[in-house]
């Protein structure tokens, strides 16, 4: 599955490894098979996805930026 309906060309299917939370934001390492990503984002963001240990999620890179999306 990859998410089409946002400009973002290099999209990484993986599953979270790690979160390292802090009060603002929060680490997120998410292993592809091309190896681990990781994203800096809110650790609001980390709760309102949901996001967990093992969660499948996809990452998307544009320049130094990553994004996650829940799948």
């Amino acid at each position: 599955m990859t998410i089409q309906a946002i400009n973002v060309r290099n999209q990484f299917k993986g599953k979270v490894r790690e979160i390292i939370r802090g009060d603002v934001v929060s680490e997120v390492d998410v292993e592809t098979p091309w190896g681990v990503v990781t994203s800096v984002i809110t650790t609001r963001s980390v709760n309102d996805l949901g996001l967990e240990i093992g969660s499948e999620v996809v990452a998307l890179v544009k320049s130094t930026e990553v994004s996650i999306a829940k799948l």
